[in-house]
């Protein structure tokens, strides 16, 4: 749009009308460019004098290019300027006054008393027509009875007010309204005053106040003031009462009955609860309900009853507040299982529940305890139970409590047999475990001590030498036996043996079920085929014409139509896929 402009008004001929031109800006070049920024940067150092525009005022040099420059649809050709961005008096709307406002309840003319012509055929006003009017239609219209003409509204002019002028809250305030505030003040200090002048006529008709005087208390002026100051207290009280609903803010506990205003704030002396302890690991602070639950001096190693704070939770679990807990819960444990308990409404009868509850449930672990023992036994190992108490610090060592704990195993431990003084195992060389105290490598044999180690030393000189050691255990555990359950066991092995070749033996019958599975087969394999048939028929259909699960069967099948499945299914990585078909 620029550049169509610009060939417009540059083909305009010399004597034409129109005598503005504008100018395309050159295209600088870099010498140019460089010079430019050069001099912009000595401008903002103070080094160059600043740039002037066109008013003989001094521009800025920090002020922003998009400020300062003239935009290009006002005036490309002129140098920098902040004319553009001061407020144009030509453009300047005549703004109202900041005391006029809208007139309410004004009627500027008087009541007509026949129609006038061009006014509403239905309300005679002349302000508006007969299809904006808002009264009710009349059946027979102001136009032809000629009463009960309304009267005009009043039209108010459009009200043009400045930045200041929309913001003023007090713009149009009536002071005389704030009279109504005052009257309905006096009138409740006047009913105030009645009252008291009635009650002092009562109280001198039935001879009360002739007692007071006569009191000796009145003597010493005790009375008159005590009663007069209890008069102002009752008055006090009636005006807090009435606006105490106004002076409750956040923050702020109002309290009518005690006249005193109790802040949710710390008092300033006090040492705030995040300065009492500044290492990171402490105690969290919670700044916006200012809660610190937990003690900042735990990790110090101080006395929870030597500071002065040690949490929130240090106060909130003193005292009876733990027992009151638990009786809540257990009313509320009472109370899903049907008992009609409450802390509140029935605090005896809930702590008589909870005490007899408490030794019922003690009665019946040391009965149900009972009963396990003399069932399963182990009555005697009560006594003989030791717990090693041992306390770790982060990194494994060991605070207190014993060194290292000793390992449990539900085996017999360090039992030795024929002598030997070292359980089976102790020894190993060359792949061979035995025993450390004679260096056998036989199990279950006696020990013979240092002369077994000599002997085992000097005779076997290699693994290869040693005596094999399975057929060894064997007789060893082959002795006990007699000749009987040696012959029982050669009956097994041998009744094992027929078993086997029983098996191996063909059959007539195992040949009819192998006949059987085949048929089985052949008809699983030709059920398959239909059915791959009937599934491209039902797939090649559109979606909206397929019946409802055609695709779907309950019933589970059988190994052969698995089998079938297996061998019909067509996989995509059978390099013969393509030739089954075929």
């Amino acid at each position: 749009m620029a550049s169509g402009t610009v060939e417009i008004i540059n083909s305009t001929p010399a004597g034409g009308s129109n005598d503005v031109s504008l100018e395309e800006p050159k295209k600088m070049t870099r010498e140019d460019w460089r010079k430019k920024k050069e001099l912009e940067e000595q401008r903002k150092l103070g080094n160059a004098p600043a740039e002037v525009d066109e008013e003989g005022k001094d521009i800025n040099p920090h002020i922003p290019q998009y400020i300062s420059s003239v935009p290009w649809y006002i005036d490309p050709s002129k140098r920098p300027t902040l004319k553009h961005q001061r407020p144009q008096p030509e453009k300047q709307k005549e703004f109202s006054s900041s005391g006029e406002w809208y007139k309410r309840g004004v009627q500027e003319n008087a009541v007509a008393t026949r129609y006038r012509k061009g006014a509403c055929e239905n309300c005679g006003s002349m302000t508006h027509a007969r299809k904006d009017c808002l009264e009710r239609p009349r059946k027979v219209g102001a136009k032809f009875t000629g009463l009960n003409i309304a009267p005009d509204e009043y039209m108010q002019p459009t009200l043009m007010f400045d930045y200041d002028g929309k913001r003023d809250r007090w713009n149009g305030y009536n002071p005389e309204e704030h009279m109504k505030i005052v009257e309905e003040y006096s009138k409740v200090d006047l009913a105030k005053r009645t009252l008291k002048a009635q009650k002092l006529q009562e109280e001198l008709a039935s001879g009360k106040l002739m007692e007071q005087v006569n009191s000796p208390r009145h003597q010493w002026g005790e009375e008159e003031s005590n009663s007069q100051t209890e008069r102002d207290h009752n008055s006090e009280d009636e005006d807090e009462d009435k606006y105490a609903d106004d002076i409750d803010m956040p923050g702020q506990n109002f309290d009518s009955k005690r006249r005193i205003t109790v802040r949710n704030l710390r008092i300033r002396e006090d040492i705030a609860k995040y300065l009492r302890n500044l290492d990171p690991n402490s105690a969290y602070y919670d700044p916006k309900t200012r809660a610190m639950r937990e003690n900042p001096y735990a990790n110090a190693g101080k006395n929870p009853d030597e500071v002065g704070y040690a949490g929130d939770n240090f106060v909130r679990y003193t005292g009876d507040t733990i027992s009151m807990a638990q009786t809540q819960l257990f009313a509320w444990e009472a109370y899903d299982k049907g008992s009609e308990v409450h802390l509140q409404a029935d605090p005896t009868k809930l702590e008589l529940l909870y005490k007899s509850f408490k030794v019922k449930k003690e009665d019946f672990k040391e009965q149900q305890k009972e009963s396990i023992l003399e069932k399963y036994g182990g009555a005697e190992l009560l006594l003989a139970q030791a717990e090693d108490y041992v306390e770790y610090s982060r990194h494994g060592t060991v605070i207190k409590g014993q060194e290292k704990a000793i390992v449990r195993s539900k085996y017999e431990e360090d039992v030795t047999i024929n002598n030997h003084t070292c359980i089976w195992g102790s020894y190993w060389k060359e792949g061979r475990w035995g025993y450390k105290c004679c260096h056998s490598f036989v199990k279950y044999s006696y020990c013979t001590g240092e002369a077994g180690k000599e002997i085992a030393h000097s005779c076997y000189s290699t693994v290869s030498d040693l005596p094999e050691e399975k057929p060894i255990e064997e007789e060893y555990m082959t002795k006990s036996k007699t000749l009987m359950e040696i012959h029982q066991e050669k009956q097994k092995d041998e009744k094992k043996k027929k078993k086997k070749k029983l098996k191996r033996s063909p059959n007539s019958d195992s040949e009819g079920e192998e006949k059987k599975k085949h048929e089985k087969l052949k008809k699983a394999l030709n059920a398959e085929e239909a059915r791959l048939l009937q599934v491209k028929e039902i797939m090649q259909l559109d979606e909206r014409k397929r019946p409802y699960n055609s695709m779907y069967e309950t019933r589970e099948p059988t190994e052969e139509e698995m089998e079938a499945y297996r061998m019909k299914r067509q996989r995509p990585d059978d390099p013969m896929a393509s030739f089954l078909g075929q």
